[in-house]
């Protein structure tokens, strides 16, 4: 049975965190009508957003997407795994649904029958990169949900200001801090501002042709410093 915990939101439907158990948590990811939401849990506390996202929020989703999977096409010999919005848990204490998770190498999470659908972190290690699309969600994405992955050890988190065009990007230093970064480590040697150039054509081309756009500058940039 469902708690009488809700989305409480504010007047400009920003969703807020609640005082919650770990058991809350459960009650609202095994209740299967409440598909359309995404649930964050961390220190007792519930996050429940929205799963159907505006156009907006959308379009950058996609188009971060894309953007990875067209770096890693001019990278053919870089395995990598990318997964969007699955639940990721460390049972009992933290919960996330990253808008995107990449995994690099031959360990990454998979599915067989008979198991469940999320990614169990006590079974399964944490991804390499987590991204989350911030448009009426960036505060929390800057703030709870950047200690949220810092606490899960997820090494490099970015965060795309959908109003601001931008990526804003963090390394996980020694001491558990997010420190922010200007180069990706996980896609070795992108320079990030690559990406707010990209995030910018939005203003006049659909997020296809510029995600072709980025394709073709990776490209020039590995022609005009191959050896």
């Amino acid at each position: 049975m469902i708690t009488s915990i809700s989305p409480q939101v504010l007047e400009n439907d920003i969703p807020q965190w609640q005082p919650a158990t770990w058991s809350d948590y459960l009650a609202y990811r095994d209740d299967e009508t409440q598909d359309a939401i995404k649930l964050f849990f961390d220190q007792n506390y519930l996050l429940i957003e929205m799963g159907r996202e505006g156009i907006n929020h959308s379009q950058f989703c996609e188009l971060l997407t894309m953007l990875v999977f067209a770096w890693f096409s001019r990278h053919p010999d870089e395995k990598f795994s990318l997964l969007n919005r699955c639940q990721l848990e460390k049972p009992k204490t933290q919960a996330a649904a990253p808008d995107l998770m990449l995994y690099l190498g031959d360990d990454y999470p998979t599915w067989e029958a008979g198991q469940r659908r999320y990614i169990n972190l006590a079974e399964v290690r944490v991804p390499d990169l987590v991204g989350e699309v911030g448009d009426t969600t960036l505060a929390t994405d800057l703030d709870e949900k950047k200690h949220l992955y810092a606490k899960l050890g997820i090494r490099e988190y970015w965060v795309i200001d959908v109003r601001g065009k931008r990526v804003i990007a963090f390394i996980l230093g020694e001491n558990g801090v997010y420190q922010e970064i200007e180069i990706s480590q996980a896609l070795k040697g992108l320079k990030l501002s690559l990406i707010n150039q990209t995030l910018e054509r939005l203003e006049t081309e659909t997020n296809g042709m510029a995600a072709i756009w980025f394709s073709q500058q990776v490209a020039n940039f590995l022609k005009d410093n191959s050896v």
